[in-house]
């Protein structure tokens, strides 16, 4: 997915790191898990991201994540591509993860850097190369320090670049000024912060994973596609517009997988906004608030 002119996208140009469906009694629900992908895909998604942050993954055992991941496949088909979160603090269970997804048949798998046990550098790369090594899947690092504690440092991803199936990376550290060095080295960057995409692509980003994309898909694509065809005037009309939405969804305490669900609750697409501890669903207040932020920018 690229020309002379634009960057190469490996997995799509629009993702959206969805959430996980849950049953009232906090069971997981493939079911539903499937209707939110379709869903995705149906309203301008290229790919999806399973059990990312926003999946609820700390939660969820790798049997409910393999059930889940492929309830996602078999509804999304060959018409978008599946990336499967991986990542966690043990790389043990990350490698146990990578394998699985590849006997599903994913595109390719997010990898964060280890969380809470903080890791030097020298950590960060020896997970990185004994999870990409496992299988033959194409690999997206994610690079999010305020949810990790830890970066990745450029000479890490001059390293990890070397290893043969890392090819993106989902970057949500907020340096712009990086990306043209990152993509130097090779890597396809990601916009990790829906807020954000417009920076990141006038720095030589591919596109975005998102979290808004859950009830702006449509609209967020759009903006991708003007602002690398050079209508970067439509494409800032378009964010401007998306802007209650983005502060409604990203932009409260209790943001994440629970304004994403109570979206979806609102769209019609989940029946309820369940979420695992240690998030709580939003209460009454909140959902009116997420409301009145989506429908400023016109999506409900």
């Amino acid at each position: 997915m690229a020309d002379d002119l634009h960057p190469p996208a490996p997995f799509g140009r629009m993702l959206t790191a969805m959430a996980t469906a849950f049953h009232e009694d906090g069971s997981v629900d493939p079911e539903g898990t499937a209707r939110i992908a379709a869903h995705l895909v149906d309203h301008g998604n290229d790919g999806v991201v399973v059990s990312g942050t926003t999946g609820e993954s700390p939660t969820t055992t790798v049997e409910e994540d393999g059930r889940l991941l492929a309830a996602v496949k078999d509804a999304v088909g060959d018409r978008a591509s599946v990336v499967a979160g991986v990542g966690t603090n043990a790389t043990a269970h990350s490698v146990e993860l990578a394998e699985q997804a590849a006997k599903i048949g994913v595109d390719g798998v997010l990898l964060v850097t280890p969380y809470y046990n903080k890791p030097g550098q020298a950590g960060v790369l020896h997970h990185f190369r004994t999870v990409a090594g496992a299988t033959d899947l194409p690999v997206m690092l994610y690079d999010v320090p305020g949810r990790t504690a830890t970066g990745i440092d450029l000479a890490t991803y001059e390293a990890a670049i070397d290893l043969p199936t890392v090819v993106a990376v989902k970057d949500a550290t907020g340096e712009l000024a990086r990306t043209p060095l990152l993509t130097r080295l090779g890597y396809a960057v990601y916009s990790g912060d829906d807020v954000s995409t417009l920076g990141f692509l006038a720095h030589g980003a591919c596109g975005l994973v998102s979290v808004v994309g859950h009830v702006a898909g449509r609209e967020l694509a759009a903006m991708i596609t003007d602002f690398l065809g050079g209508d970067h005037a439509r494409a800032l009309e378009t964010f401007t517009r998306l802007l209650p939405a983005m502060e409604a969804v990203m932009g409260v305490p209790n943001y994440g997988a629970t304004t994403a669900k109570a979206a979806l609750q609102l769209l019609g697409v989940l029946d309820n906004r369940t979420v695992r501890g240690p998030l709580v669903a939003l209460d009454e207040a909140e959902v009116e608030a997420l409301r009145a932020g989506l429908a400023a920018s016109g999506l409900i």
